[in-house]
């Protein structure tokens, strides 16, 4: 008796995703209905820019701004293909300008100015643009007379933009120094990853910072930094709980409770505004 094998069919692409902590495979489904963190070890994976607006403002309050700010290839940069080439393929993949998106809205009821990156354009890393929409929102939280929220979400300054990114560690850290002294409130979030002239900058001078679990935070990458020393690191090295008992972040709070916890210290800073109005 002759017996026929059926063809096995093929399992539809993106129906599971394998934690890069603990290495479980999730339904993809019930990882986004997690907030994109791994059920199984709280494992904070990278979302986009939007998606973190999206759990971070309060439905249907954040307006966009500085939407006219696009990319620029000044020095005709080559690598594998051109950076012009590059800016269009990131555009395209992701539907933004650049790898910020800043804008106003509330948080837990509290009138803010937002900036967020977004890791999933070239990696988050801050060239011209993201600098100017940065100190562009610093400066409109300025006059506007609120707190500013900037999210952190990159692996540094853009290479392809030479001295040019590098100047906005610079520019960032003005606009703060000047809010801050025009008495503004200013809270930097850090998410996995933080790294290079982002770290460097901007992300590590506001009044208060706050970190995502078991984000990497830090200059150099780990890796880079035990090539070059020779010696074994601490466990848990350049991690938001490392550096929290370091001294260089302030709180760490779970993805899901980062809007109300935002809404609880932007409440603390109204109220000291309103002690030092009277």
């Amino acid at each position: 008796m002759a017996f026929r094998l059926r063809k096995k069919k093929d399992m539809p692409g993106g129906l599971w995703s394998k934690c890069p902590a603990c290495g479980k495979m999730i339904y993809s489904k019930e990882l986004e209905q997690n907030l994109s963190v791994c059920p199984e070890c709280s494992f904070h994976n990278t979302i986009s820019g939007r998606k973190r607006i999206e759990i971070t403002a309060d439905p249907g309050t954040f307006v966009e701004q500085f939407t006219e700010l696009q990319p620029q290839d000044r020095l005709k940069f080559v690598d594998k293909i051109p950076y012009s080439e590059k800016i269009e393929k990131a555009q395209e993949k992701t539907g933004n300008a650049d790898a910020c998106l800043a804008g106003t809205c509330r948080i837990g009821g509290h009138e803010v100015v937002l900036a967020v990156l977004d890791f999933t354009f070239m990696g988050g890393s801050m060239g011209e643009v993201v600098g100017e929409k940065i100190a562009c929102a610093v400066e409109l939280a300025g006059e506007h007379g609120v707190p500013v929220v900037l999210f952190s979400a990159s692996g540094g300054a853009r290479m392809h933009e030479g001295a040019i990114s590098l100047m906005q560690m610079a520019k960032t850290c003005g606009a703060l120094k000047t809010f801050h002294d025009g008495g503004g409130f200013s809270v930097s979030v850090m998410t996995n990853p933080t790294t290079g002239g982002v770290t460097a900058s901007f992300a590590s001078v506001c009044d208060l910072t706050v970190a995502e679990p078991n984000a990497l935070i830090g200059f150099a990458g780990p890796r880079v930094i035990q090539n070059t020393i020779r010696q074994e690191l601490p466990d848990g090295f350049q991690r938001s709980e490392f550096l929290m008992d370091k001294g260089q972040v302030d709180l760490i709070v779970e993805r899901s409770q980062m809007r109300e916890r935002l809404g609880v210290l932007l409440g603390y800073a109204d109220r000291q505004e309103a002690v030092g109005n009277a």
